[in-house]
């Protein structure tokens, strides 16, 4: 599965000023990822907004991307949810054919036992026509997907490729490398720590931050995936207080102040978040200044 070796993007879901999709904005910032060295491109996960976009904007979202992308680089569109019928439906009612995986969240809210969360992947899979990746979010789902979960998922389904696993937690990182099926992929999703767990032999990350910085960041990732770690910290020390920044209020105000500084989106989201403080987006201002000196 290289395609989904490096730097994958989270893609934002960008808002005009009255909350309506800017289309042009985002075909605009696929390019500029594309032009810049990102890898694959994440559609409607967190950092677009899912939760509060609805399923014909989804499919609009989907539609842009497609054709911005025009097979440049591979997609993954996320499909997930505490309702493991849902979730089945419609992975069933949606058109994959210009989709290269699914990327699906560990159920949210329900807090499930491993064996529930087993079994609604494992519904997943055998629903799926295409690949599946798995994502591990306890700041956003209140369980943790325990590290022998998604081994056993990942011994007992063949579409099941890879975990986006973004736990902050560097010891289950590291259960995960170590004991993982040789072709399964532990890709990052906490881009404060990917890093050191590409050092450590992950397959790469699936960014937040990248998609604003998408030359600096994928040239980290890359040299670290050559094991070049003096060359590939230097940039990572320099893209340290963006990180922080980014996710000190909240995901995807803090990126979105970015690429407003970037002239790239507007900053606006959907209820119930909210913009980033005027603070936060003068801080973010100076630091791109320093990122770019």
């Amino acid at each position: 599965m290289t395609k989904f070796h490096g730097t994958g993007v989270a893609i934002i879901t960008p808002f005009n000023d009255d909350l309506t999709i800017d289309h042009i904005a985002l075909t605009n910032l696929v390019n500029f990822n594309i032009e810049n060295g990102t890898d694959y491109i994440v559609i409607c996960g967190t950092t677009g907004e899912s939760v509060t976009i609805t399923k014909a904007e989804k499919k609009d979202i989907t539609i842009t991307i497609t054709k911005a992308t025009n097979g440049r680089v591979p997609l993954v569109l996320g499909i997930g949810g505490n309702n493991t019928a849902q979730v089945v439906e419609e992975i069933k009612s949606t058109d994959l054919s210009q989709i290269d995986a699914l990327l699906s969240v560990s159920p949210y809210y329900s807090k499930p036992q491993q064996e529930g969360i087993y079994q609604h992947f494992k519904a997943i899979s055998e629903m799926s026509p295409i690949d599946v990746i798995l994502y591990n979010v306890p700041g956003r789902t209140s369980s943790n997907m325990t590290s022998e979960t998604t081994l056993r998922l990942a011994n007992d389904f063949n579409n099941i490729i890879a975990v986006k696993e973004a736990s902050n937690n560097v010891h289950q990182y590291l259960k995960l490398l170590r004991d993982k099926p040789d072709d399964f992929l532990i890709i990052s999703g906490d881009d404060d720590l990917v890093l050191g767990i590409v050092l450590a032999g992950g397959a790469g990350v699936i960014s937040v931050l990248g998609q604003a910085i998408p030359k600096q960041f994928t040239k980290m990732i890359n040299l670290g995936l050559e094991g070049k770690a003096k060359e590939a910290y230097q940039i990572h020390f320099k893209l340290m207080d963006m990180t922080s920044l980014i996710f000190s209020e909240n995901n995807p105000a803090g990126i979105k102040a970015v690429l407003e500084a970037l002239s790239l989106s507007k900053s606006a989201v959907r209820l119930p978040l909210v913009e980033a403080s005027n603070d936060l987006k003068q801080n973010i201002k100076l630091e791109l200044q320093k990122i770019e000196s």
